[in-house]
């Protein structure tokens, strides 16, 4: 990969990371409300749970971003931390943070390799 490439990549996964983080801040989504009727307040709580999950999933791919660019500081961005190949760089242009070759991401999607989400740690599955 050349230093272009990683160069582009990095303002990519930057942006995303502003992007985020922005949207990480307003918590006012989450909040409990209550309502006089049921109806409401069943409605409020599947606003609130889907918030829930929005936030979630918007903070998982934020920790994948900042893991990316540490890889890209270090050095090992492009390379599969499992198996240690390249990744294609298709894969890279379509998911700047994928930290796995399709090959190994599809045995983490199985469960066949567990990755630690609080590290960019893995073990064959027990």
């Amino acid at each position: 990969m050349t230093k272009g490439d990683l160069e582009k990549f990095r303002k990519t996964l930057e942006t995303k990371q502003s992007e985020l983080s922005g949207s990480l801040r307003n918590r006012d989504e989450i909040v409990i409300e209550k309502a006089p009727d049921a109806l409401d307040e069943v409605q409020l709580a599947g606003e609130r749970e889907l918030a829930i999950r929005n936030l979630d999933r918007d903070s998982n791919m934020l920790r994948q971003i900042r893991r990316a660019l540490a890889r890209i500081e270090d050095g090992s961005y492009g390379i599969c931390l499992h198996c240690d190949e390249e990744i294609s760089p298709k894969r890279i242009a379509a998911v700047p943070w994928a930290a796995f070759c399709i090959k190994c991401q599809e045995q983490v999607d199985r469960h066949e390799i567990e990755v630690d989400d609080n590290a960019d740690l893995f073990a064959p599955a027990a």
